[in-house]
């Protein structure tokens, strides 16, 4: 699905973890310890967000150690643990001073949808609940893990990523 947006349209972008940066499963060995799969075409696409100066934000409930690693591998900062997405947004709406109309979020399940109505702006992966899919701008072809960041900045808000590393 296609819209008419600009990343100059954006004042940031704020991304769900599990099923947006990850494929939603969860590895885990016999010690319980859990590991997760990101991709890293993500990655540079972020690389492009902080070239832009465009602020990059996850807001995630789990309090496991991967999201804030991951976080940490890609600059950008993990608000993690929060029980009430809603109310972890608005206080980072606050303390930025950012319009939530130029915010772009990007979820894949039912505790993002009380998030993504706040949001003047939402996407998704396409292996996202039903649900999500009716209340988002765009939908991806990407499956989360998979590439959402990069498809989102290069096929829907159209960045040229090639002008920044070459």
């Amino acid at each position: 699905m296609k819209i008419d947006l600009s990343i100059s349209d954006i004042d940031a972008l704020i991304f769900d973890f599990d099923g947006v940066l990850t494929n939603n499963l969860v590895f885990l060995d016999d010690k319980g310890n859990e590991s997760v799969c990101c991709s890293r075409s993500d990655g540079l696409a972020f690389d492009v967000l902080r070239k832009l100066e465009k602020p990059a934000y996850i807001i995630s409930t789990e309090k496991n150690l991967v999201v804030s690693s991951r976080a940490k591998k890609l600059k950008i900062e993990a608000i993690q643990g929060v029980s009430d997405k809603v109310e972890a947004l608005l206080e980072l709406i606050k303390i930025h001073d950012y319009d939530l109309k130029r915010i772009l979020f990007v979820g894949n399940d039912l505790n993002d949808y009380g998030v993504m109505k706040l949001c003047g702006h939402t996407a998704c992966p396409s292996d996202s609940h039903l649900e999500i899919k009716k209340l988002s701008d765009v939908i991806l072809d990407a499956q989360g893990g998979n590439g959402v960041v990069r498809e989102l900045l290069e096929k829907t808000l159209n960045i040229n990523f090639k002008q920044y590393f070459t």
